[in-house]
């Protein structure tokens, strides 16, 4: 670790992968070099306080072997040792989400004893819930439960990792989760739903919560991605198809209708989608080719197309030199992105420094990280947490320090207001979180 951050000096080690939370965002580097920043308000940035970062930090002390994976959930982060079997996890702790075993918050990253000596094949991080899928092709969850989004068949939160039984014999490939709904594709190309169902999520149809996975009727399938209310799938042949709510135009069918079933984004149809991401209102997706394209809710710049409207239709997100994307995260309300060599960019949401450029600024247009990309003009040494451990928490009442969001109402049809840039009453227009409500 020491020496791969004393190599940062000339040049950033070079960038894995990257991932978004809620504000917090995530980079593993070359060298086992892990990164985060933005909010930290409850340890998601695993730097042992609860201080936001404003650019990329190393986080110090952190010296497990071989890690392979780094994904965030909304105020949470998972990470994965290949070397060691080991899933590791730390920031809010409320509803089981780091599968401890508790709903404790943790400030360093903290092994999950449930899974130790298990290979995992995939993590999936949703608002409140996670999932992961062995080298085997079992599927376990743990975390918040309210919906059935665990897949268990109850709606009793997991405070510890379980087998969702219903893929007991199925191999399953890939899972993805959204804010209360999870979705899965199998090595036959068949996708599942469960959990909160009321947009269509789902695509079985209808509006209805399931407790249990329930196979889509659909193409085949190879790739699952979840927006917070929506459900992204890339086809065999790469075509890519949506599902669920679209008041914000996150499905890219040129409207903002939901839809219930898969439904083929035909704007891209000529376009073979290799990697897809969904944010909380909207969606981005690169093809073979290296293009970027993204639409859906834009007030904050997320979509990267240089402006603050919706976009319901796929609008392409430029890079300088044109350069081909190797990958993209969506947050929330921010999104990252790296090329094919290696410089990272992020845009979107900035009010909590998760675009790591050093700033508190929206971005509407990609903006390079210098302190991750080889070319960025201000490159210098990657900056290191102090590795204190964070003594105690001060304990702050719950009406202070979160929000409660009421609950959206489906739109009846001919609802026009209901459609496109609207004004969303349950929509935050600050970063704060949000807590169980009691129906």
């Amino acid at each position: 670790m020491d020496a791969a951050i004393s190599a940062a000096h000339e040049a950033p080690p070079a960038v894995v992968l990257v991932s978004a939370g809620a504000s917090h965002s995530v980079a593993l580097l070359a060298g086992n070099v892990l990164c985060t920043w933005g909010r930290g308000e409850d340890g998601q940035l695993g730097h042992g306080d609860a201080e936001d970062r404003l650019v990329p930090t190393v986080i110090s002390g952190f010296d497990a072997p071989g890690i392979t994976s780094v994904i965030c959930g909304a105020d949470h982060t998972t990470a994965y040792s290949e070397d060691e079997h080991q899933v590791y996890s730390w920031g809010w702790g409320d509803f089981g989400r780091l599968g401890h075993g508790n709903s404790t918050d943790v400030f360093t990253p903290q092994p999950v004893k449930a899974l130790q000596g298990i290979k995992i094949k995939q993590l999936a991080c949703g608002d409140s819930h996670c999932l992961a899928v062995t080298m085997a092709g079992e599927v376990l969850s743990w975390g918040r439960n309210q919906n059935g989004q665990l897949g268990l068949g109850t709606t009793e939160d997991s405070l510890l990792p379980q087998t969702i039984q219903a893929f007991v014999g199925i191999s399953v490939k890939m899972i993805a989760a959204g804010a209360e709904h999870t979705a899965a594709v199998t090595e036959d190309g068949e996708i599942y739903g469960w959990g909160w169902g009321r947009y269509g999520n789902l695509g079985l149809g209808d509006r209805n919560d399931r407790f249990v996975p329930e196979k889509v009727s659909s193409v085949e399938m190879v790739l699952v991605a979840c927006g917070w209310r929506h459900t992204i799938t890339v086809s065999s042949s790469g075509s890519l198809y949506t599902y669920g709510w679209s008041k914000y135009g996150q499905l890219g069918h040129g409207d903002f209708e939901d839809h219930l079933v898969p439904h083929k984004v035909e704007a891209l149809k000529d376009s073979s989608t290799s990697q897809i991401s969904g944010g909380w209102r909207h969606t981005m997706a690169l093809t073979s080719d290296g293009k970027l394209y993204g639409w859906g809710w834009n007030k904050f710049g997320q979509v990267g197309a240089g402006d603050n409207a919706d976009h319901c239709s796929p609008a392409q997100v430029n890079f300088p030199e044109e350069q081909k994307v190797a990958q993209v995260a969506c947050g929330w309300r921010h999104t990252l992105a790296f090329t094919e060599k290696k410089n990272v960019f992020a845009w979107g949401r900035g009010t909590s420094g998760q675009l790591g450029h050093g700033e508190i600024v929206d971005r509407n247009t990609p903006v390079m990280i210098d302190a991750l990309s080889p070319d960025g003009p201000g490159c210098k040494k990657l900056e290191s947490s102090a590795a204190i451990p964070f003594a105690a928490k001060i304990w702050v009442s719950p009406s202070e320090r979160y929000a409660l969001v009421p609950d959206e109402k489906v739109a009846k049809p001919g609802d026009v207001s209901a459609r496109g840039n609207g004004a969303d009453a349950s929509v935050p227009e600050n970063d704060v979180k949000r807590m169980r409500v009691s129906s």
